[in-house]
């Protein structure tokens, strides 16, 4: 059956979508920012051990901003605590126009051991004294 009202749900399923995407990338460009998810260009980080390789994750766009945090947005989508390898290139057009485009390989870092002391191990050391 055809709708005559089509039209407007699409442009509101648009719109939604291009929120939606907005959202994710400024969560992806907070926690980047607050030291919560590091990018590096090196095959690891430093003081952490990797637990997993998710794999190849890239952004790619006319503003610099939007690629580099489209990567980061696509490797937080599947799990990731940080990117490594990053790389960066720029292609220059006759137009005068730049096309960014960024990729590096999404990882999921080793917990950090916990600062807390571990409440077995206290208990165990007061039975001991």
């Amino acid at each position: 059956m055809l709708s005559i009202f089509a039209g407007a749900d699409k442009k509101i399923r648009d719109r939604h979508e291009e929120l939606k995407k907005g959202a994710r990338l400024k969560n992806a460009k907070e926690l980047f920012f607050s030291g919560k998810f590091p990018v590096v260009t090196t095959p690891h980080l430093d003081g952490r051990k990797i637990r997993r390789v998710l794999g190849l994750v890239s952004g790619r766009g006319f503003d610099s901003e939007c690629a580099f945090y489209g990567l980061t947005a696509s490797a937080l989508d599947i799990g990731a605590d940080a990117i490594i390898g990053y790389q960066e290139n720029v292609a220059f057009h006759p137009d005068g126009s730049r096309y960014f485009s960024c990729y590096g390989t999404a990882v999921i870092l080793e917990k950090l051991p916990s600062l807390r002391p571990d409440p077995k191990t206290l208990a165990a050391k007061s039975l001991m004294h």
